[in-house]
């Protein structure tokens, strides 16, 4: 996606693999990276494993840690940064019907 740095994603569970509704993706970014600042029509849920950010969530930037989980909800603005010296490590769960913003054929 346009607007990343130092980011990388992996699908660990997808529509690939059989999973009906949703898919289990995992993000490490570089410290300085980050993703892009965007939204979309689907929810998604994050689990930070290791590591610090700050995150953009509409207008607000909200600093947090490994163990820490949040609701990204539709068409909210938001963006992960990292904000230490190490990886930052999360789990992101989206619809199987989206793919990074593109709809599966037929959906």
């Amino acid at each position: 996606m346009d607007g990343v740095k130092d980011a990388r994603m992996e699908i660990l569970v997808g529509r690939e693999h059989g999973a009906p509704n949703f898919s289990m993706r995992h993000f490490v970014v570089a410290p300085g990276g980050h993703t892009p600042l965007h939204w979309h029509n689907y929810e998604h849920e994050v689990v930070i494993l290791e590591g610090e950010a700050d995150v953009t969530y509409g207008t607000s930037v909200h600093r947090v840690r490994g163990g820490d989980v949040l609701y990204v909800a539709p068409n909210e603005m938001h963006q992960f940064r990292n904000a230490g010296t190490g990886d930052f490590r999360f789990l992101c769960f989206v619809p199987t019907s989206f793919d990074c913003g593109k709809p599966t054929p037929g959906s």
